[in-house]
């Protein structure tokens, strides 16, 4: 066991808990700081420093359950029966509204169009084979873009400054429409009546260049090129994690059988 501190009054209802595309680890290490089995699962190592709960391969084979796995300490584990609670946060790149100027034949050349069209389609459908995975109890993350109209609007729109802890609050207290789709999970409670983040832009003198500075600003010197800054640009903010354990790994929310 790991040495954070462990909520030993949820041991009584402890879940087994995927956490799809997740190299970060913040959910997953928030789960098991509240005693649950979770573990993560992504198709590159953990950030989080603990190997022991990351999954390195193909997360779709473990979807339903009653699987076999290793973990990248080399341990191997199995799961009885279904997963009681699967967590996932798809890649966004060909999903995201940011993107869609990506698809103008008025910016773009056809072949590199379609090139685009089918990705997305191949994230569309990864997307959809989690949320149609046989598990109780399903939430995926992802930004307002391509599933909102062309599956279904989400169940929640929520802030990472939903969730901070005050305005000085330099990791959560951030604007960023992020979207949750549910099924058989409750919507997660705002924990706060913090007023919206001021919008700030980049200015020289008395006049602005009128560039808003985003959240993601701060990661624009990250280590690792494009690849580097879209890793960082993925991780869930600490706030949303610590929510999605506080509220959905509570005693109670799962029946004893």
């Amino acid at each position: 066991m790991s040495s954070e501190t462990v909520d030993k009054s949820c041991f009584q209802h402890r879940l087994k808990i995927l956490v799809a595309c997740e190299e970060s680890q913040r959910v997953c290490i928030e789960f098991r700081n509240k005693g649950h089995e979770a573990y993560s699962c992504d198709i590159i190592e953990c950030s989080g420093n603990h190997p022991e709960w990351h999954i390195m391969g193909d997360v779709i084979p473990l979807l339903n359950g009653d699987c076999e796995f290793e973990t990248t300490d080399g341990i191997k584990h199995k799961i009885d029966g279904k997963w009681d609670i699967i967590i996932a946060f798809p890649p966004c790149t060909y999903l995201t509204s940011a993107g869609t100027r990506h698809y103008s034949l008025k910016c773009n050349p056809p072949e590199k169009v379609a090139a685009r069209i089918e990705k997305r389609n191949e994230a569309e459908q990864f997307f959809l084979k989690i949320a149609n995975a046989d598990c109780e109890k399903i939430a995926i993350e992802n930004p307002v873009g391509y599933m909102n109209t062309h599956w279904r609007k989400p169940n929640q729109i929520v802030h990472p400054y939903y969730f901070a802890s005050s305005k000085n609050d330099a990791e959560n207290y951030f604007q960023k429409r992020t979207c949750l789709w549910l099924k058989n999970l409750p919507v997660l409670d705002r924990k706060n009546n913090l007023p919206v983040p001021e919008p700030q832009y980049i200015c020289q003198g008395k006049k602005c260049k009128g560039k808003r500075i985003g959240w993601c600003e701060g990661i624009k010197n990250t280590t690792g090129g494009q690849a580097g800054r879209a890793k960082a640009r993925s991780k869930t903010f600490p706030g949303i994690a610590k929510a999605m354990a506080d509220q959905w790994g509570m005693k109670g929310l799962i029946k004893d059988e």
